[in-house]
């Protein structure tokens, strides 16, 4: 190609937003289809976002969170996957996985650079007219300031979900007086090992708000600081009532380490270290006079004074920089419309997750895509090699081997998403009935071509 030319649309790199699990392997399976990728990481160094985690300890083993593309550039270097059967923590993974890949990857992986919007060039979202043939235009922002704009023959936005946490509250939007009572309400996991962190929550009265894993795990982390510093107690909130499921599928858990999770949330209650407050859809936060806060439902009833709150209602994407691409999003969850109703926990009990690549991640936009935990937009419970398995899947797509694209193979646990029935008015049913569900007895999904093996009923 001479200097002066102009690249084709094919000679263009594929931009991947975002440097963490998905993100990386995204960029290793391109590598391997002869794609030049463009990795743009708003934060400082890979795993961004897990490095903010990096004192929880994932559910899947090291077996499961390195992707197979990803371990072939890396094994060059000397790399080693830690013992498969163990479980890493965020900091783990970041440091032992993570930034080694970023760093073979080289130049591909640009940090500080927030991507601000993304477009077709020279097309707004209104404009029909020869769309399909422009580029993207990616704007970003780097971190002293600067705009830049790259040209792209594809988006992967793989940027996750971890900025935009859930709200108190229990309608979808922030409470009265939660922002103005920021100082005493967290978002995520607290690390209790530091000993700042620590000084905030010991002796104190602490409102836990959530139902999933990381309420699970917040419980019992204060749970064991209770046994160490009197007058530490926690109120778990649970919008729903407690069912045998409530805790998760515990010793019958396709994911080990999440069950036992669920059992010690369980022990904390019955041991007295949390209180348990059920059908609880908070409405406003009051501070009292002296500076506790009281939590007010949409019932009008008023929890006594805490200390403080610790949110955990699960995450939301960041559609903002999105705005002039034409998206096909499930107005509920806003995942990918093909995607939703097999993650949809209004609708699945136990989150079987069928079959999905390119086809099922594909938007009326060509050649953008969403994906790892973006791409389940408000679902809960995401798995690392169900990310892996959706860039394997597209980078084939955009190499042109459609074959390999929709030849999807994995195998799941059929409770990858245990997030209730959707009836959360009714505790009977909010977890399908029978004490534990369906999760109670969960069956291992074989994910290949063609129809699921039998499940255990979901």
């Amino acid at each position: 190609m001479s200097v002066n030319s102009v690249p084709t649309i094919d000679q263009l790199p594929v931009v991947v937003v975002g440097a963490g699990p998905i993100g990386l392997a995204a960029a290793a399976h391109l590598i391997e289809r002869g794609i030049e990728p463009l990795v743009l990481e708003a934060g400082p160094s890979a795993g961004t976002a897990v490095r903010d985690w990096a004192h929880v300890r994932l559910f899947s083993p090291w077996s499961e969170v390195a992707d197979p593309a990803a371990e072939k550039l890396l094994a060059p270097t000397g790399w080693v996957r830690p013992d498969g059967a163990t479980y890493p923590t965020g900091g783990d993974w970041a440091e032992r996985y993570l930034q080694p890949l970023a760093d073979v990857l080289g130049d591909t992986v640009r940090y500080g650079a927030t991507v601000t919007g993304v477009a077709r060039s020279g097309r707004d979202r209104i404009v029909d007219a020869g769309r399909d043939e422009q580029p993207f235009t990616v704007h970003i922002q780097a971190a002293d300031g600067r705009e830049e704009r790259i040209v792209a023959r594809a988006v992967i936005d793989a940027s996750g979900t971890w900025s935009t946490p859930g709200p108190l509250g229990a309608n979808g939007l922030p409470a009265l007086g939660e922002k103005t009572a920021a100082d005493r309400i967290s978002y995520g996991v607290p690390d209790l090992k530091d000993p700042a962190v620590r000084a905030r929550y010991a002796g104190k009265r602490t409102a836990v708000v959530g139902s999933g894993a990381s309420a699970f795990t917040a419980l019992a982390h204060l749970a064991d600081l209770a046994k160490e510093e009197d007058g530490t107690h926690a109120v778990w909130i649970l919008r729903r009532g407690i069912t045998g499921s409530t805790y998760g599928g515990g010793e019958a858990d396709e994911l080990p380490a999440r069950g036992a999770l669920g059992l010690r949330a369980k022990a904390a209650v019955e041991d007295g270290h949390a209180g348990a407050v059920t059908g609880f859809r908070t409405q406003a936060v009051e501070r009292d006079g002296d500076g506790t806060l009281i939590l007010v439902a949409e019932d009008g009833r008023r929890l006594d004074p805490v200390d403080e709150v610790i949110v955990l209602t699960g995450f939301r994407p960041d559609l903002s920089f999105l705005s002039e691409i034409r998206l096909g999003l499930d107005e509920r969850l806003q995942a990918p419309t093909a995607l939703a109703p097999l993650i949809d926990p209004n609708v699945h009990s136990c989150g079987t997750v069928y079959p999905h690549g390119v086809n099922e991640l594909a938007h009326p936009e060509k050649d953008i895509y969403l994906v790892g935990m973006k791409s389940y937009g408000r679902a809960p419970t995401f798995l690392a090699m169900t990310g892996y398995e959706q860039v394997r899947s597209i980078a084939a797509a955009i190499a042109g081997d459609q074959e390999a694209a929709e030849r999807v193979e994995l195998t799941l646990p059929e409770t990858g998403v245990c997030g209730g029935a959707g009836l959360f008015d009714d505790p009977d049913a909010a977890q399908g009935g029978e004490a534990g569900g369906c999760c109670g007895a969960p069956a291992t999904l074989q994910i290949g071509i063609g129809a699921p093996a039998p499940s255990g009923g979901c």
